[in-house]
């Protein structure tokens, strides 16, 4: 069975974006995106929700040709690019880079990938990680916490009809006092 895992960046008060999708307070170190692209690289598998879908295609596919791109950035577009993708969304009805839409319901696709053989598979978005989350199909959540509060948005958690425990398994810190967290569901 495939592990689950999701990850994003967060505000201290608990927000992937705020409510214009602003996601700019998110600055990364060079550690931080070595970091990232370290966990991206582990996953045979990317979920996404619409709207994260539109703003990492919006830029990943080219994102190695930027001027003043990094080697960290060439490697983090190639892979972006390489591996599959799954965008689950009623509205997006074209797609590339290894990608497919699932216009059915997420929770029922999600469970039937999981229980595939296969490396592990990160999901992201808020909204799609929610539904992923009501329905216990989470086995991992890595939460990397900026030192800003947004006052509102786009929350990291969405409302659940029960406890979810965890287990802490890492913390680390990165410059600018950005903090990641690492925690598996007990199950």
């Amino acid at each position: 069975m495939r592990k689950l895992i999701f990850g994003m960046n967060v505000t201290l008060d608990g927000y992937v974006a705020t409510t214009s999708d602003d996601i700019s307070w998110g600055g990364s170190s060079d550690e931080l995106f070595q970091w990232w692209l370290e966990r991206e690289k582990a996953n045979d598998l990317f979920l996404y929700g619409r709207t994260l879908w539109e703003m990492m295609s919006s830029y990943w596919p080219t994102g190695d040709q930027l001027p003043d791109v990094t080697p960290a950035q060439v490697e983090y577009a190639r892979n972006w690019r390489d591996t599959p993708k799954v965008v689950f969304s009623s509205t997006v009805d074209k797609v590339d880079w290894n990608t497919r839409v699932v216009t059915g319901d997420p929770v029922a696709e999600i469970t039937r990938l999981k229980a595939e053989d296969g490396g592990p598979m990160g999901i992201a978005g808020p909204t799609l990680a929610g539904a992923a989350m009501r329905a216990g199909l989470i086995d991992e959540y890595q939460v990397v916490t900026h030192p800003v509060l947004v006052g509102g948005g786009k929350p990291f958690f969405a409302a659940l009809d029960g406890w979810v425990n965890l287990n802490l398994v890492e913390t680390r810190t990165f410059p600018a006092g950005v903090v990641l967290t690492r925690y598996e569901t007990r199950r």
